[in-house]
């Protein structure tokens, strides 16, 4: 159309509308120059009238600007959850040809991308996570500044099918956890514990490292220990009266003078502990339960076993001088090169039992035959 340009930059606006049935909104020069003062218009001059959309020259063919130049290098602003980012096509679509961004933004209005009043992209995400991946599309690095936390980058990665960027944020999280501690418990720490925990109340320290603690003397009744490690600790004079120590580690501990009636201790692993001067005995007929146990090389002269179940336990070269273990269930127990000098072992079951280079020397009863059937 071929119009006389007169009034402002408005009223040309105006009837470029009104002749070309569309809603113009911008004014450009043949050389894609926005104008905004209508003081800069020539006679002759080639207008561009557009409804607000970049300014792409029609005398190309028609060709897309893309094509002309083998790149999408054309700018575009998006509005991230109210935060506005202005980037180029080709950046959001050659570093992830294959990402959720490149197939919004690969054609124009393919995707049917909504936009704000300012020709923004809307895209209803969190900015500040959505930088960092921006950045990554740039340049290739990723730039995490600090206070942004890297689940939210992993999230929106994730979101937008950035996958290059996925598995960099996965190993940078692994790297940013502190390490696993695994230190043992000290006897500091436990007595916090026991003096905030109710008297009736069970301290669950189920699989905790308790390893070459010094817990003698203290108050350990009806606490759960299972698989715990306590080896090599001191629970000299140690009241474990019906604790659960089944499947715990108690190699080489000290357990001189404790007291264990009722204790559970199946499967446990007590190789090469002392348990000398132990009470195993509950006067209220509560039996301490070791079956399964690994009791080998231990030392438990002189213990209080009466009624003890050591059923299929081990205890090859033990030391069990002097113990009283009457009514003990000794089933099945390995009591291989067992010293048993001085026991008494009246009413005990030891049926099926390894008695090879066992010691019963100066028993304080009979050891009838029919105990011991190999």
């Amino acid at each position: 159309q071929v119009v006389a340009v007169y009034g402002t930059l408005s009223d040309l606006l105006s009837v470029a509308s009104s002749k070309l049935g569309i809603k113009a909104t911008s004014v450009y020069n043949g050389k894609g120059g926005l104008i905004d003062d209508i003081a800069l218009i020539r006679d002759d001059d080639v207008l561009f009238v557009c409804e607000g959309e970049p300014f792409i020259d029609p005398q190309t063919d028609g060709r897309p600007q893309e094509e002309l130049t083998g790149s999408h290098t054309d700018w575009l602003t998006l509005n991230v959850g109210g935060r506005y980012f202005t980037t180029t096509r080709s950046t959001l679509v050659n570093k992830e040809p294959e990402s959720m961004l490149a197939h919004m933004f690969k054609d124009k209005d393919a995707w049917g991308n909504k936009q704000d009043p300012r020709g923004a992209f809307l895209i209803d995400r969190s900015p500040e996570y959505f930088e960092p991946i921006l950045n990554y599309l740039r340049h290739g690095q990723l730039i995490v500044n600090d206070g942004i936390n890297l689940l939210g980058v992993l999230e929106e990665a994730r979101f937008f099918g950035i996958e290059s960027l996925i598995e960099q944020l996965e190993i940078a999280i692994k790297n940013s956890q502190p390490a696993e501690d695994h230190s043992p418990i000290s006897r500091k720490e436990f007595v916090r514990f026991l003096l905030a925990t109710p008297t009736k109340s069970e301290l669950r320290c189920q699989g905790l490292n308790f390893s070459g603690a010094d817990l003698s003397r203290l108050d350990l009744r009806y606490i759960n220990f299972k698989m715990a490690n306590l080896s090599r600790c001191n629970l000299a004079h140690a009241n474990l009266c019906c604790a659960n120590l089944e499947r715990a580690d108690l190699s080489g501990s000290v357990l001189d003078c404790a007291n264990l009636q009722g204790v559970k201790m199946l499967c446990s692993n007590a190789e090469g502990a002392s348990l000398k001067g132990c009470n195993f005995e509950d006067p209220s007929g509560l039996k301490a339960n070791l079956e399964g146990a690994n009791l080998k090389g231990v030392d438990m002269e002189g213990s209080q076993m009466t009624g003890i179940n050591l059923r299929v336990a081990t205890l090859k070269n033990a030391k069990l001088k002097n113990c009283n273990l009457r009514g003990a269930t000794l089933a099945g127990t390995d009591l291989e090169n067992c010293d048993l000098s001085g026991c008494d072992l009246q009413e005990a079951n030891l049926r099926g039992s390894n008695v090879k280079g066992a010691i019963f020397e100066e028993m304080l009863t009979p050891l009838h035959m029919s105990q011991s059937v190999r």
